[in-house]
């Protein structure tokens, strides 16, 4: 029975999908699989028998990736998962951030007690006009699921939208309207646009991209939206941009003591994917993938291994490896089982940088010593038998 934990509350839509062959544990060290949200697992101690982690979510910087490769386990996100749920708050923001909405709100409610208010709005509302979002540019930067989901829209809406994305999947590049602009350097988006919106991850390369470098070749009384990472914006340079109109309106879904309370600031409190939906989605996908990869070895949207998909076993078992991405490894396996005199009927072997992951269907099932004799050849990570 595969045991399951979980480091946050999994909406009971996706738990449901676990069978009686799952049993929910609240030790996190005799899992073999956990489901985690936003918990934080860098200080955590990682069992030997843990052979999977699901982030029920896009993000994945509250899991140690590279700690989890190296013994072998294999970390899963839900990209896409939550995308629609962004994609309508980034829609709200680009509103925000072009009427005034939350000054006219704010003025509203601090003269609710004036008997003549109905008259004295038709005085004040000029204070909060702003402009419309039709016509004006946007830049996108990050065309994954929510940036495609982003550009997509804001033309419907009748903007002209730009978008940046040098490393932009095929799947993706399938979701985005033929309507956008794909542009190659980021330096035209700062330069040619009204409203610019990041969606790219948190990376030592685009860490502090927004930054004053960024703000000097920007237009003056640009709008930013950042509801992807806090860090992508260097918060110190974006006070200063404010300060002097270079930046007319920052919305963030990432407050912070430096930035919260800031003029022409509108912070939001991480409330991109906090709709039942969008936690729902994650849910139903993180489960899933974690059945198929107990049950049948397969790896989907994992972050630090190789995708792999070698579908049901037909045979009598199959024997799942991860493994460094060296030379001779695949060789030295099929050594092993041949030195049992056990046939290997299908392979399927796949790498992601250091990293691999091999399976392997064979006619009978394995004992203890072929699994040992695996485990022991050097850049073995972790070894797994499904029979």
């Amino acid at each position: 029975m595969a045991k399951i934990n979980c480091l946050n509350p999994i909406a009971a839509c996706g738990m449901d999908l676990f069978n009686d062959t799952y049993e929910v544990v609240d030790d996190f060290a005799a899992a073999d699989a956990v489901l985690v949200r936003s918990a934080a697992m860098h200080d955590l101690e990682l069992s030997d028998n843990l052979l999977a982690i699901a982030r029920a979510g896009a993000g994945v910087n509250n899991i140690p990736l590279d700690k989890c490769a190296e013994k072998g386990i294999v970390v899963f996100n839900t990209p896409g998962a939550n995308a629609n749920g962004v994609k309508e708050l980034v829609i709200a923001g680009l509103l925000l951030a072009s009427r005034d909405l939350m000054g006219g709100y704010n003025w509203v409610k601090e003269n609710a007690s004036d008997e003549n208010i109905a008259k004295t709005v038709e005085k004040q509302k000029k204070h909060y006009a702003g402009c419309e979002i039709m016509g004006k540019k946007l830049g996108v930067i990050g065309l994954g699921a929510i940036g495609a989901k982003v550009a997509n829209i804001a033309f419907r809406l009748g903007m002209e939208v730009y978008g940046y994305d040098p490393y932009v999947s095929v799947d993706a590049a399938w979701r985005l309207s033929s309507h956008v602009k794909h542009i190659k350097n980021v330096e035209d988006i700062y330069k040619e646009c009204d409203y610019i919106t990041v969606h790219v991850p948190a990376l030592d390369s685009t860490k502090g991209m927004i930054n004053k470098d960024a703000f000097a070749m920007m237009k003056d009384g640009v709008k930013i939206l950042n509801f992807a990472r806090d860090i992508l914006v260097n918060d110190d340079d974006m006070i200063e941009a404010l300060a002097s109109g270079k930046v007319a309106k920052y919305v963030t879904d990432f407050p912070n003591a430096k930035i919260a309370g800031v003029d022409n600031v509108i912070t939001l409190p991480h409330l991109g994917a906090s709709t039942e939906e969008s936690e729902d989605n994650c849910a139903v996908m993180a489960v899933k993938e974690i059945v198929d990869f107990i049950e049948n070895g397969n790896i989907k949207n994992s972050v630090n291994y190789p995708a792999c998909d070698a579908g049901k076993c037909s045979e009598a078992a199959r024997v799942c490896v991860c493994h460094k991405n060296i030379p001779n490894m695949i060789t030295q396996f099929t050594g092993a089982f041949a030195s049992k005199g056990i046939n290997v009927s299908d392979m399927v072997s796949k790498s992601k940088g250091d990293y691999a992951y091999s399976v392997f269907d064979i006619s009978e099932k394995a004992d203890e010593d072929t699994v040992k004799s695996i485990s022991s050849i050097d850049g073995v990570l972790k070894v797994r038998v499904i029979q």
